[in-house]
């Protein structure tokens, strides 16, 4: 029987040292004490911190080796203090101080040295500021790696009509609503549309460009909507996320959006109200939190009452409006934003700094351009490659502006007989040099009789020009 006891305390000794030697082990400096404050254990790393033996420590009160411990304020209250500031042997340490309780009762108290000198927080302090200028700064880099080319920097006008619809996308960066970016083709809407993504909380994640019209219609739903393993013949066999899936806390941008196809826009506006959707093939249902841009160069309200565009697709897209005047209608801003292209153009293809006469931004302001910006750039680019020098004249710029400029002279001086008369001469003789002189083709073109191709060509005195 007494040898039966000595193995039992033998081995519960065992299991006790075990214990301690796990206490010892804990990260940090940690003593215990009983309700009255009484330390009842510590570890190694507290004992070489304080450098007192623990023969020395065990039964004594907390508040006489250990500074201004207030373990025994906590044992009796029940209430942890967190993060505290003590002083032990003149040196002040940060602290925090658990209870320990059973059935509701404090039998012991823990306090634990976070940091064992004070000096360490201000260190990390200072690492911590300096990762935060890291993380910033990779945050800058990120966001002109993987988000946006353009900025509000990018948009170059200072009329009234600019002035406006900027204010107006600048107020958008702000909130998370659907814009709606209209204006004709070449305005400048994508433009727009990554500077509202750049400056928005959303810039350093992901900006998603869909061409609608660019899309086959067989191929649309699994391009914005991802597909699974096997959804199709030619299916990747991984799957593919779609487009809303990769725009996730980023922005989609939906161009040419008046030209999905009608079947598709009930499902397009079920992702935008609920902002989830299935991979085509798929069950599980995916959530993504985007903002949505889209941009048309068409009139979707006529679409709506046309019924080829849904009036509740037209009315969850429509909510920030943003619509952009055509380049004839700010004439103002073409002077400004011909040097910034020709700027643009030139560093490009490492030409030196071009400048403009006065002739040729004088033409370049009084020209329609239908096309408006991307016709203004596609100008500039046919005129640098075939000038010489630094300096854009008139006589550089493309035939076609050349030809507008003088019959805008003509029309300026004439009547409006003369400029009629002006008009028709210059279609019968073009006319006539396409169809080589031969009358009764020309006059079939021009849908009059050959005898009044005749009469005509008389009065402007075409017949001596024939070959």
């Amino acid at each position: 029987m007494e040898r039966d006891n000595d193995r039992i305390i033998e081995e519960l000794q065992e299991e006790i040292d075990h214990y301690q030697l796990i206490f010892d082990y804990t990260y940090g400096a940690t003593v215990v004490v009983d309700p009255d404050g009484y330390i009842i254990d510590i570890n190694k790393p507290y004992l070489d911190f304080i450098g007192i033996s623990y023969e020395e420590l065990i039964g004594t009160h907390c508040t006489k080796l250990l500074g201004d411990s207030r373990l025994h304020i906590v044992a009796k209250t029940g209430k942890a203090e967190m993060n505290q500031v003590q002083t032990i042997n003149n040196q002040q340490v940060l602290a925090r101080r658990i209870p320990v309780k059973q059935n509701g009762k404090v039998v012991a108290a823990v306090g634990q040295v976070i940091f064992e000198d004070i000096r360490q927080i201000a260190s990390l302090a200072r690492k911590y500021s300096l990762l935060e200028s890291k993380v910033k700064h990779y945050e800058q880099e990120l966001r002109h790696l993987r988000s946006t080319r353009y900025s509000f920097a990018s948009i170059v006008g200072e009329s009234q009509p600019m002035q406006r619809v900027k204010k107006e996308a600048l107020t958008a960066t702000s909130n998370s609503f659907p814009v709606l970016i209209t204006g004709e083709s070449g305005t400048g809407k994508e433009i727009f549309a990554q500077a509202i993504h750049h400056e928005s909380t959303r810039s350093i994640h992901p900006f998603i460009r869909i061409n609608c019209a660019a899309i086959p219609r067989e191929l649309m739903e699994s391009e914005l909507f991802g597909y699974e393993k096997g959804a199709f013949t030619g299916a990747r066999n991984e799957g593919k996320p779609g487009k809303f899936e990769m725009a996730h806390q980023g922005t989609i941008f939906l161009d040419e959006i008046g030209e999905l196809p009608l079947e598709m826009q009930p499902k397009l506006l079920r992702v935008l109200e609920e902002k989830e959707f299935e991979r085509v093939g798929g069950t599980r249902v995916i959530r993504s939190d985007f903002r949505l841009i889209a941009a048309t160069n068409r009139n979707l309200a006529q679409m709506v009452t046309e019924g080829s565009f849904r009036s509740d697709l037209y009315y969850r897209i429509n909510v920030i409006h943003l619509h952009l005047p055509p380049l004839r209608k700010r004439r103002e801003d073409i002077p400004m934003l011909s040097h910034h292209l020709l700027g643009l153009i030139a560093d490009k293809e490492g030409l030196h700094k071009v400048s403009l006469t006065d002739e040729a931004e004088e033409m370049l302001t009084g020209y329609a351009w239908p096309g408006n910006v991307r016709e203004l750039s596609n100008c500039l680019e046919r005129a640098l490659a075939s000038m010489m020098g630094s300096t854009l004249t008139g006589e550089d710029l493309p035939f076609c502006m050349v030809q507008y400029s003088e019959r805008k002279e003509t029309l300026r001086h004439s009547t409006l007989k003369e400029a009629l008369n002006d008009a028709e001469r210059n279609i019968i003789t073009a006319t006539l040099k396409e169809e080589n002189f031969n009358k009764a083709k020309t006059a079939r073109r021009l849908g009059i009789h050959r005898t009044l191709l005749y009469k005509k060509m008389d009065k402007y005195n075409l017949a001596t020009q024939e070959a």
